[in-house]
């Protein structure tokens, strides 16, 4: 234990060195926090040649596409929130992957009615969703950008065609996904060399992607949904490019599901906490709605005069609670009956409230009844909890401002680190598993069915104060995402820690478990903060990092205070531009 003790303390020390290096930046003019320096290079390019920061914001999300793909891309979809300065809203512009015409509520069960695993799901084509994230950006380029694919994709086709070096986190996640890359043969022409992942310091280069691109440029939304780049999509999807020997489940995706498909203007969830306006994403998407919930349950609580690890305490115990609502009650609405406005009254948030003691429940509680707090004459049926299904942690997160006080926050996928693990041939990009994030059996609101889309966790948020942005944050990691956004609110609001050190705390995600996940990489376990909440009954099961946020801080003194990553996923980027 003593050991432990010394290791944890020698890991914080290190973790505070690497700390000071974190990437901050504080300046007049517009921001970008992303996890990529090139995709940052990029939306400053786009800003310094007069674009807003919707232009930037795809302009960086392109790059990453490039130098991020096992995590982002083409192949798969989003959420983008934008805050409007001229009209002074929020804008929810969703482009989730939606599934195929021919998908049914047994299409991921065995012959035998089991279901099947998770981790054999994934490497199919039958895991891949039609892909949201080109229309999403030409939505947003059309109706809130000031300038076309020509322009914002130039930055991404430059580095896909000059190339990079292979970083330690390229190579890290490129090794995780060695043997699912090693199943299809473009997945391992483009990232494996003699079946191993490409060395750390070698030159990669992806010309296939930049002819995409450049494809997309010209023929604008319809070259990527109606013509040859869709049929490529169509046939890797229905006849994957596996290796000799290796059986891979084919899908059922056509061409009319592509030309079909659409992006949604969507109302943001808008919640309220402690004088600031919380903006957040709506269904499909799990987060806003559960963000808002626990925050609703934390109000309840006067944190004067109470210690971090008492108010840390409140915050897994109210995330606890939201978790098991989420799971529950949430999913596309198209489909189902969300007790939206229950989940999100204040009164409702008191009740659940009342379960929480001074110590941790002791393992996993039951959702609570949000019906009686609906205004809603109808009887809508209640569905019954299911345990906490299996979602991918590896997604990818930036945020983007400019000088005239538009703001994008922007969570886009393709679901697990190299998504389906197949690349669509000559066209450079992996396909998302999107679909596997559909609860396999039900009944559940979130069971697969034609047209609808999987409930995602993605959270990306913006805060208002007095009508005007405060700030933004989000992040990566599956249903992790959920509490990496809460938390950094908690830490920044309650714990009154500047965005910086909110952002790079050592995390903890409590998702209606018996134990919460914890990460090894800044010292955690052992700690004296893990000791104060052990105190309380906490649990903790670890793994070595959560998350990777990006955020941007709006100052009073007009100044904007861009933030990413110290360690997490190899330390991030972040940008202001210079007067």
């Amino acid at each position: 234990m003593k050991t432990r003790s010394l290791l944890a303390t020698a890991l914080l020390m290190a973790a505070f060195g690497a700390w000071a290096k974190q990437a901050v930046d504080t300046g007049h003019g517009g921001a970008v926090a992303t996890i990529s320096h090139e995709a940052s290079l990029a939306a400053m390019e786009i800003l310094d040649a007069g674009g807003n920061a919707i232009d930037a914001a795809v302009a960086a999300a392109a790059t990453l596409g490039v130098t991020d793909p096992f995590s982002c891309g083409i192949g798969g979809g989003g959420f983008m929130l934008i805050y409007s300065a001229k009209d002074r809203r929020v804008i929810a512009l969703d482009h989730r992957e939606v599934a195929p015409a021919t998908f049914h509520p047994g299409i991921f069960r065995n012959a035998d009615g089991s279901e099947m695993e998770w981790k054999a799901a994934v490497p199919n084509g039958l895991s891949v969703g039609v892909p949201g994230t080109v229309r999403g950006w030409h939505e947003a380029l059309a109706r809130y950008g000031t300038m076309g694919f020509e322009r914002v994709l130039a930055p991404a086709i430059r580095v896909a065609e000059q190339g990079f070096a292979v970083g330690p986190n390229f190579h890290r996640i490129n090794t995780a996904n060695e043997a699912k890359f090693a199943r299809f043969s473009t997945a391992s022409a483009l990232y494996l060399k003699d079946g191993k992942a490409l060395p750390v310091g070698t030159h990669f280069r992806n010309p296939d992607m930049a002819q995409t691109y450049r494809d997309i440029a010209r023929g604008g939304v319809k070259a990527f949904y109606e013509g040859p780049i869709a049929a490529s999509i169509v046939a890797a999807v229905n006849h994957p490019p596996a290796n000799p020997g290796v059986a891979v489940l084919p899908g059922d995706m056509t061409m009319a599901d592509l030309k079909d498909y659409e992006a949604r203007i969507r109302q943001p969830i808008r919640s309220t906490y402690r004088g600031y306006e919380i903006h957040g994403m709506p269904t499909p998407s799990s987060g806003g709605i559960a963000i808002a919930q626990a925050l609703n349950m934390l109000e309840t609580f006067d944190l004067s005069g109470r210690s971090r690890a008492e108010i840390e305490h409140l915050y897994l115990e109210a995330s606890r609670l939201a978790f098991a609502d989420r799971n529950a009650y949430v999913a596309d609405e198209a489909f189902v009956d969300v007790p939206k406005a229950g989940l999100l009254s204040k009164e409702y948030a008191r009740e659940r409230a009342r379960q929480i003691g001074p110590r941790a429940a002791p393992g996993k509680v039951d959702a609570g009844d949000p019906y009686p707090f609906e205004d809603d004459l109808s009887v809508p049926l209640r569905p019954q909890p299911k345990p906490l299904a299996r979602e991918s942690m590896h997604t990818t997160h930036l945020a983007v401002s400019d000088r005239e006080g538009n703001v994008v926050a922007y969570t886009f996928t393709i679901e697990d680190w190299g998504g389906s693990g197949i690349v669509v041939p000559g066209r450079g990009f992996l396909l998302n598993n999107e679909l596997t994030d559909f609860d396999f059996s039900g009944p559940h609101p979130n069971v697969p069915e034609a047209f609808k889309r999987p409930r995602s966790s993605m959270s990306p948020t913006i805060v208002l104060k007095d009508g005007a942005p405060a700030f933004t944050i989000g992040s990566p990691g599956g249903s992790t995402i959920i509490t990496t956004a809460l938390q950094t609110l908690v830490n920044h609001i309650d714990l009154g820690m500047n965005l910086a050190d909110a952002l790079a705390a050592p995390r903890m995600s409590q998702r209606n478990g018996d134990t919460t996940l914890v990460e090894t990489l800044l010292g955690f376990p052992g700690s004296e903060q893990a000791k104060a909440l052990e105190a309380l009954g906490h649990r903790w099961r670890e793994t070595d990092q959560i998350g990777a946020a990006n955020g941007i801080r709006f100052n009073t003194d007009g100044t904007v205070t861009a933030v990413s990553e110290p360690l997490r996923h190899g330390g991030g980027s972040a940008i202001v531009q210079k007067q």
